[in-house]
């Protein structure tokens, strides 16, 4: 498992892997977590895995440098081709190929921080402004996590979002606010087609910043979404279009705006999604009663990796198969299942469901 990094993301990536390589382990694998640094490939080399599983969030992670090197080292892993995690990892790239692909997409201006001091940062803030009109959403070119995302309300905040933006990224995306409902739709590959797992609902104290994603307590998650039946077909249909259109591999995560009119508006997509104590890749996997919630797809051989990634397999079949009761939500201590929806409180949880969600057996 790879985990770490000199990302803005490393803490966040170091929950992910160590609560993975947890549930591996309790299967009764063999399981080594690398902090990405310069010892990795040696140890690569030495450890020579049956699979690599890359967790490293943010733009060393997702933006398929990584993936290139394990391609290089011959070696199998859970995850998108580094081609597909180029197009997704550049916000602005990943807007243009989608809507190429029929989804629709809030319109934006992305722009180099070097403009600003050319053209002048106040006369350049009034042309988005007028183009684009107020609110808008403020975010890095590269990275999730919310970090150096801001809602910009007017001038003034426009300014400051700005200033927020440029201190993780060169380039930012100004794009245009929709007002709506927050979901995050999960897609997995079992080697039949992609497919969307229940999109997760989510309603925050206050902007979804990387505070609300990752400290229990601000964020309710409402798994599966409040949503009828169309919309819930609505929103997966998008999900596994921006999958496909993408070429994205295993595993990905659409993050959609559902507006009044139950329109669908594509806003990221991650391919390297958190598996922390409050995320929304294993808070769809319970309540979805198909087969494995992850399961391998690798390179450059899936057929023959596939026998190699059983372990991952496994982890699934635990999950549907292993029956662990909850303490229940009354007196339950893990803030994730509390503030979730009544489907998550009823359900006896698995003991994959308890690591990675976070509540006690």
């Amino acid at each position: 498992v790879l985990a770490g990094g000199l990302s803005h993301e490393r803490d966040v990536s170091l929950r992910s892997g160590h609560r993975v390589a947890s549930v591996l382990r309790h299967l009764g694998h063999t399981v080594l977590v690398l902090d990405v640094d310069a010892r990795t490939i040696s140890s690569l080399r030495a450890f020579a895995p049956d699979v690599a599983w890359p967790l490293v969030h943010g733009v060393h992670g997702e933006d398929g440098g990584l993936q290139n090197v394990l391609i290089a080292l011959g070696l199998s892993y859970v995850g998108t081709h580094s081609d597909g995690c180029q197009r997704a990892s550049f916000k602005p790239t990943a807007k243009a190929t989608v809507r190429m692909g029929g989804v629709l997409t809030p319109d934006s201006v992305t722009l180099p921080k070097a403009y600003f001091s050319q053209l002048g940062a106040q006369e350049a803030l009034g042309v988005v402004a007028s183009h684009l009109g107020l609110p808008v959403i403020v975010k890095p070119n590269q990275g999730g996590s919310g970090l150096g995302v801001s809602l910009a309300r007017h001038a003034d905040e426009l300014r400051n979002a700005m200033v927020a933006c440029f201190s993780y990224d060169e380039r930012a995306l100004i794009e245009k606010y929709v007002p709506g409902t927050e979901v995050a739709l999960s897609v997995v590959d079992t080697g039949e087609g992609p497919r969307a797992l229940p999109p997760v609902e989510v309603v925050s104290e206050g902007q979804y910043d990387f505070d609300a994603r990752y400290n229990p307590g601000r964020s309710e998650y409402f798994v599966p979404a409040r949503l009828s039946s169309e919309l819930v077909e609505r929103v997966q249909d998008t999900a596994v279009t921006v999958h496909r259109t993408l070429g994205l591999g295993n595993l990905s995560r659409t993050d959609l705006i559902l507006d009044d009119a139950g329109t669908p508006w594509f806003v990221d997509v991650n391919v390297v999604p958190g598996m922390t104590e409050t995320p929304l890749v294993p808070l769809a996997g319970p309540v979805c009663t198909t087969h494995s919630f992850i399961t391998p797809w690798s390179i450059p051989d899936p057929l023959s990796t596939a026998r190699h990634l059983s372990l991952i397999a496994t982890w699934a079949r635990v999950s549907r198969e292993t029956s662990w009761r909850s303490c229940g939500a009354s007196s339950c201590t893990c803030p994730t299942v509390r503030r979730s929806s009544s489907v998550m409180r009823r359900q006896p949880l698995s003991l994959c469901e308890v690591l990675l969600v976070g509540c006690c057996p």
